[in-house]
């Protein structure tokens, strides 16, 4: 897959805020929030986000959700005006999310009880996925929005964690 990304480091296309719906949270495991945290802080430290259309919009604040079957990326300006929103299919991403979190409950599993050795293959593994769907991610978004490797990873970590429901 190419890489098509925003210019490095220019701070308009670049997301500053980001707000995942936590309407219909559930309870997590202390490791997912760890996760959650972890992705948001270093999504906001370090992206690379253009909206087609709107890059001279910039820096943007995007409200991530999942409803109803769709992914829902609503971009608004830093003042909070809403620019665009831009909807994309979850079935697609079912699957590679079911399998990073068996991947993913496997490696937590296994960080108590295994061999380093055994240890590593499930991160390899859990990483491998997580690459597969960061790739799912930006093929997906092609022609709505640009994004580089780093940030589709980090908006992934965000997806599988809006696919925990109660």
């Amino acid at each position: 897959m190419t890489d098509i990304s925003p210019p490095p480091g220019d701070p308009m296309r670049r997301i500053i805020y980001v707000q995942l719906d936590e309407r219909t949270v559930v309870r997590r495991k202390p490791e997912v929030e760890h996760e959650r945290a972890v992705a948001i802080f270093d999504l906001l430290e370090e992206n690379q986000f253009e909206p087609i259309g709107f890059a001279d919009d910039g820096p943007y604040n995007l409200h991530l959700s999942a409803e109803e079957g769709r992914l829902t990326f609503d971009i608004r300006t830093q003042d909070g005006i809403e620019l665009t929103r831009v909807l994309l299919p979850l079935s697609p991403f079912k699957s590679i999310v079911r399998d990073y979190f068996m991947v993913c409950e496997s490696y937590y599993h296994a960080i108590k009880r295994s061999t380093p050795a055994q240890i590593e293959a499930l991160d390899m593994g859990r990483r491998g996925l997580h690459n597969e769907g960061s790739e799912l991610l930006q093929e997906r978004l092609a022609g709505k929005i640009i994004i580089d490797h780093t940030t589709a990873r980090r908006i992934f970590t965000l997806v599988c964690i809006l696919h925990i429901r109660g």
